[in-house]
């Protein structure tokens, strides 16, 4: 939370991961297990909310839920919910994303996922919400990654892009400019990676860049 506080007194927006408990509360937190980041073997998703409440950070934080995040953003700072999800069961991590945003109906807020799926649950369930593709083509062939990115669009129908910076310049990213659909590129760490997403992307999602 005293990135996330960091980010809101500099006048940033805030990009976050987030995963569900067993019992469907949506907490921020990148990896799917534990081991990195507390040395536990557990699942973010084999273990309840109350279970993951207790569990301490190397600052001796507690994992935050989305919920304690939206509120320290008080419907100003905006916020980029990244959905960790697998496969195609989403409807847990959605619903459980979807009732704490309800709370805070016109915050500047954007869902976005790698998985396509997660993105056509918003579609149906709720319809108003901007949402962004995540895409790479990063260990992939030219010819799976273009089938890839067309079956994932035509689910998802996406409002943004959110392209790896290892793969601009990309004709893919300019033909969805030219269409109209924004990109963004992620993660940019570099002068040299912002200067290039500043020529083939709209914004950036970047960690520790000043001025």
């Amino acid at each position: 939370m005293a990135a996330f506080d960091a980010a809101i007194a500099g006048g940033y927006g805030i990009e976050c991961d987030v995963r569900a408990s067993r019992d469907g509360v949506a907490f921020v937190f990148h990896d799917a297990d534990l081991a990195r980041m507390t040395g536990r073997s557990e699942s973010i998703g084999s273990l309840t909310a109350a279970m993951l409440d207790e569990v301490r950070l190397p600052d001796g934080g507690s994992i935050p839920r989305l919920s304690a995040l939206l509120a320290r953003c008080e419907g100003q700072a905006p916020l980029l919910i990244e959905l960790k999800a697998p496969d195609r069961r989403v409807a847990n991590l959605c619903a459980a994303v979807a009732r704490d945003l309800a709370a805070w109906p016109e915050a500047p807020i954007a869902v976005m996922s790698f998985n396509p799926h997660v993105l056509h649950w918003f579609v149906r369930q709720r319809t108003r919400q901007l949402r962004g593709l995540v895409v790479t083509q990063q260990g992939k062939g030219r010819l799976r990654g273009r089938i890839e990115r067309t079956l994932a669009l035509w689910l998802a129908r996406p409002d943004f892009l959110a392209c790896d910076i290892r793969d601009l310049p990309s004709p893919f990213a300019a033909r969805a400019r030219r269409r109209g659909l924004p990109v963004l590129s992620w993660t940019v760490r570099s002068t040299e990676e912002r200067a290039r997403a500043a020529r083939h992307a709209d914004q950036i999602i970047c960690e520790a860049l000043h001025g």
